[in-house]
């Protein structure tokens, strides 16, 4: 007979179902290389396929367009925080530089099997996290589910290669070492998750509360686990710079976390991408709650995780669909350790469900046009074709791929209006203009400007709040060293008067 789960593990299987004896997990069968060998497989070929569609286009949102003109810019000599910038911390820019460097700037197709292989890290993770706390079942229920359910969202953001996709391995490896109690290692994974995106961060809170639950020094646990979050972010801190670091990552975003100014569209979006979020668990949301509303599931890190992790969703005001990614790990194991104390054939639902949701995401994916990318293209055609491999361009909007596509060196080291003027995601009204973009901006981009004035300017805004005439400095500039010369699907291009 198998012993009882540790009570620091806090698994599921501590309670039934009111009238149902408790089931134990399941005997290992086999050796665990055999278990891991066989699961393997089957999660590298199932985390391929859910990510056939992010090899359909060139890009597939902004962001991806962002990192990839920073690439380029750090490897033509750009200092990251100084003349390349981002609200991002700075392991996924180096990755991308790095992927160029190795297979070359063209295309991000290197980067789209990188992504292809964070979420098979993150399934395994996840199922050996279940495996441990239930039993092998749990385990491959768990990773095969954290795939099905990983691109139910909007294919823009659950198919790009960007910040969320590269910070989940880390979060459910932090979980994993905590589990286990190897408080360095969740340490260090919470600093991976933290130097990928800032919100990765949430993955401490179930760590801390695993820690206090564990048997042991605390001291000594609390000691270690520091030293693994603060040394990575340290040395990465003294790398890029101390005070550009602490900027750029932190205090630099003020005015970006508000919903001033977007208060309809925000909430909008909120709903909507929760929505498409709940079709995309369609499979796990219904025995977290049968669980939830009929017996103590005792899985308090795994609540908490859930928890921190929404905090890290409504943190930014903003509400992408790409925020939501960081909701499905801890929800997978959630289900995983639900369909624990309920009958079989409630995880055969599960996983048909889930299935089925996946299908009809991996079409949406495959088959979706992308308009947006169709602009850009057309106008990086266009960027081309107006100037030389040499001259230096500034595209006045929120696209920065345009530069990545058309091969052309920003003129500024801010590559979108958004930085400049605090326009993001649609926010309008009173919060956008020179005045809100980001502390000391538009004075260095007056003197980047004035130093090597751009051959072609694009003034790609199409009547949106950030568009020249009403920003007095761009708006002069135009007048007085620019003349229109053509309007390329609704953008305007400006060359130089002389």
């Amino acid at each position: 007979m198998l012993a009882e789960p540790p009570p620091s593990l806090r698994s599921v299987t501590t309670s039934a179902l009111p009238g149902q004896r408790r089931r134990p997990a399941d005997p290992p069968v086999g050796t665990p290389e055999r278990y891991w060998r066989r699961l393997l497989l089957v999660l590298a070929v199932l985390a391929l396929l859910t990510r056939l569609p992010s090899f359909r286009h060139p890009l597939w949102n902004p962001d991806e367009g962002y990192l990839a003109v920073q690439a380029r810019l750090l490897a033509s000599g750009g200092t990251l925080y100084t003349t390349v910038v981002d609200r991002k911390p700075p392991l996924l820019p180096w990755l991308y530089e790095a992927a160029f460097a190795l297979c070359g700037d063209g295309s991000l197709g290197p980067l789209r099997l990188a992504a292809v292989a964070a979420q098979l890290l993150t399934a395994l993770a996840l199922a050996s996290t279940a495996r441990h706390r239930w039993g092998d079942r749990a385990g491959r229920a768990a990773g095969v589910l954290y795939l099905l359910v990983s691109i139910g969202l909007n294919p823009e953001d659950a198919q790009a290669a960007t910040f969320e996709v590269f910070m989940l391995p880390f979060t459910a490896a932090a979980v994993r070492c905590a589990d286990r109690g190897n408080w360095t290692r969740a340490g260090l994974a919470v600093a991976g998750a933290c130097l990928t995106k800032q919100t990765g961060g949430a993955a401490l809170v179930p760590v801390l509360w695993l820690l206090w639950q564990h048997p042991g020094s605390r001291r000594t646990s609390l000691l270690r686990t520091a030293v693994g979050v603060i040394t990575p972010i340290a040395l990465v801190a003294l790398l890029a710079g101390p005070s550009r670091f602490l900027f750029w990552t932190v205090t630099g975003s003020g005015a970006y976390a508000t919903f001033a100014g977007s208060e309809l569209h925000v909430l909008t979006r909120a709903l909507a991408n929760t929505a498409i979020l709940a079709a995309g668990c369609a499979g796990l949301l219904p025995p977290v709650v049968r669980v939830l509303r009929s017996a103590r599931t005792g899985a308090a890190d795994l609540w908490l995780w859930l928890i921190a992790s929404a905090g890290a969703v409504l943190l930014g005001c903003h509400f992408f669909g790409h925020y939501y990614l960081q909701l499905i790990p801890p929800l997978v194991l959630l289900a995983t350790g639900a369909l624990q104390i309920l009958p079989p054939y409630r995880l055969t639902s599960a996983l048909l469900t889930s299935a089925c949701s996946c299908a009809l995401f991996l079409l949406w994916g495959l088959l979706a046009p992308r308009p947006d990318l169709v602009h850009t293209e057309r106008l990086a055609t266009a960027v081309t074709a107006r100037t030389g491999p040499a001259d230096r361009v500034l595209v006045w909007g929120i696209h920065p791929e345009t530069y990545w596509l058309a091969r052309r060196a920003p003129a500024s080291r801010y590559l979108t209006a958004g930085l400049l003027t605090n326009y993001s995601g649609g926010r309008d009204g009173p919060q956008v203009g020179e005045k809100y973009g980001v502390d000391g901006s538009w004075p260095v981009f007056r003197a980047e400007l004035a130093d090597r004035p751009p051959e072609l300017i694009v003034d790609d805004s199409q009547g949106r709040p950030y568009a020249p005439d009403r920003l007095p400095t761009l708006r002069r500039l135009l007048a007085s060293q620019y003349e229109r010369s053509a309007v390329v699907d609704g953008a305007v291009f400006y060359v130089r008067a002389d």
